[in-house]
């Protein structure tokens, strides 16, 4: 048989058409989008990072159709900020967000600050957040007003205000006060007097919350919103902040031998998000980009109630004392566990070691829906596509962990990633170990220097006299004044964290705990619940 030549213009011509029908990063229609970020979980609460975890079968199924990172971080270890950096792409530094607001907080994330919702809505999507907020309820800091067309869920975390039915914390909390009851001694890290709220947009609809219904109510609003994002031919951007695994863990039946409260809590949370994935695919496999996350690392003051940290348990810190997970900038308080599924964009059962954080969401979801970021600001995320469509392993070379109430003054960069080199110029003491030790506050000068390629435990840092350490310090000292320098030059924001106790959510001033009718407790259906008048204060 005769062999065929081609031009060098056909052959361009058919390689062309090649890449266009097989490239996955042609997509026909802005894709949808769904953001599931955990609360306090751990980068081994997922057994498809951790072996001995076997309580997310569902998530494992994820990382198995999709792809897994990792040596991704939050960019905080605490709750606002980081969800506050996830929303603009910035840092706290950057968007004024540096910890945590109150029940009574009048502010919230900047409102010259642009959130992907907004971004998103103004390229055509329907925005909707579902669970926890954290980022200012009063006035115009509620999600409505800051691009969600839809909002269901609790304005700050859900141990931030009393219950019926308190679930498992420690120390235990008690239920909400009831008309009658004797006054009882505040106890400390409790909230005994207002009753947590659970909103609808901007109408309370439940106060207190019934934390044992709350993960099923989470999907099947959840489930109610694509299906109308869906009806509606618009795409859509679903940012679900999911209670689990923070405490108080209210598991929907008692625990299996062995698995215990948290174990139950967590199988509870992976079948949250397999419903939602199969909801998702139901729309048609391929339209729907996935990407499942954590806000930081474990609380582990909490004990047997806090999540699983893996190979990452900042041995340095716990020989001195000292927890070294949440609210620390230790990798177990940053590095999260994240999975990306999309069938047919993103690699199946691949596994990626790129350096990657929740502040790349923002600039990469923006960039998949073909819109723009927004101007006159700088950015600390990168637009990581070519990492989840296989084609690239590079994320970022310097990544800056700002102090998240451990040690030093909150927000800022006392601590940073580049390339396999983790260094600290703070440590110390602020966050709690189970043991109820906290440790010593240091400042180091020169910096504690641990190479993780071989010191994942964070046990040893690189001896000051030795070749590798006096080798790398000048390339670290660079780019730490240099990320200094551009955070100084950009157009920061500041947040207003006053508080007043009018601006506590409250949909009954009259009854105790703002105790709405008609929701006192397990009498009530949490599937036909009527649905309350009472609005925000």
């Amino acid at each position: 048989m005769g062999t065929v030549s081609l031009s060098p213009w056909a052959v361009l011509v058919l390689t062309l058409v090649l890449v266009a029908l097989w490239a996955p990063c042609v997509v026909s229609r802005q894709p949808n989008f769904i953001v599931i970020l955990a609360d306090d979980v751990g980068w081994g609460d997922l057994g498809a990072n951790w072996a001995e975890t076997k309580e997310t079968p569902h998530l494992d199924q994820l990382a198995a159709e999709g792809t897994r990172f990792v040596d991704f971080h939050s960019a905080a270890s605490t709750c606002s900020p980081s969800r506050a950096s996830l929303l603009t792409g910035r840092l706290g530094v950057r968007n004024g967000v540096t910890h945590n607001f109150a029940i009574s907080s009048l502010g919230g994330l900047p409102l010259n600050e642009t959130t992907l919702a907004e971004v998103l809505r103004e390229a055509g999507y329907s925005t909707g957040a579902i669970g926890k907020w954290h980022l200012g309820h009063h006035g115009h800091h509620h999600p409505n007003s800051r691009g969600f067309d839809y909002y269901f869920g609790i304005p700050y975390s859900h141990d931030m205000g009393c219950t019926d039915t308190p679930g498992y914390n420690l120390p235990p909390c008690p239920p909400c006060p009831r008309h009658g009851t004797a006054a009882r001694v505040a106890r400390k890290d409790c909230y005994t007097e207002v009753a947590l709220p659970l909103f609808e947009n901007v109408t309370i609809v439940q106060q207190p919350v019934q934390l044992g219904s709350l993960a099923t109510r989470y999907a099947e609003e959840a489930a109610r919103f694509i299906q109308r994002a869906s009806d509606s031919g618009r795409p859509f951007f679903l940012y679900l902040a999911l209670a689990h695994m923070h405490v108080p863990l209210s598991p929907p039946l008692p625990p299996a031998p062995g698995r215990g409260i948290y174990g139950a809590s967590l199988s509870e949370m992976d079948a949250l998000v397999g419903r939602v994935k199969e909801v998702a695919d139901s729309l048609g496999k391929g339209s729907t980009l996935l990407w499942f996350t954590g806000d930081n690392g474990p609380w582990a003051q909490k004990c047997e109630l806090a999540g699983c940290l893996g190979p990452f348990v900042g041995a340095w810190q716990r020989q001195r004392g000292g927890s070294s997970a949440k609210q620390t900038t230790w990798e177990g308080g940053h590095r999260v566990p994240a999975l990306v599924y999309w069938p047919g964009r993103v690699p199946a059962r691949r596994t990626s070691h790129a350096l990657l954080s929740v502040l790349d969401i923002f600039p990469t979801l923006v960039a998949l829906a073909g819109a723009a970021l927004p101007p006159n600001r700088r950015f600390d995320g990168l637009d990581v596509s070519p990492v989840l469509f296989g084609w690239s392993d590079v994320g970022h070379k310097l990544l800056l962990h700002p102090n998240s109430g451990a040690a030093g003054k909150v927000g800022e960069i006392e601590a940073l990633r580049l390339a396999q080199y983790k260094v600290f110029y703070t440590t110390g003491r602020g966050a709690t170990a189970c043991d109820g030790s906290t440790g010593p506050a240091q400042r180091h000068q020169p910096p504690l220097i641990f190479n993780l390629d071989r010191d994942i435990p964070e046990q040893e840092p690189l001896d000051v006299a030795s070749r590798e350490y006096q080798a790398v310090l000048p390339a670290i000292s660079r780019a730490y004044t240099q990320a200094l320098q551009d955070i100084a030059a950009d157009n920061v924001s500041i947040a207003d964290y006053s508080q007043d106790p009018a601006a506590i959510p409250c949909c009954s001033v009259q009854h105790m705990a703002c105790r709405c009718h008609g929701a006192q407790g397990a009498t009530l259906d949490p599937h036909v619940e009527k649905r309350t008048p009472w609005l925000c204060l």
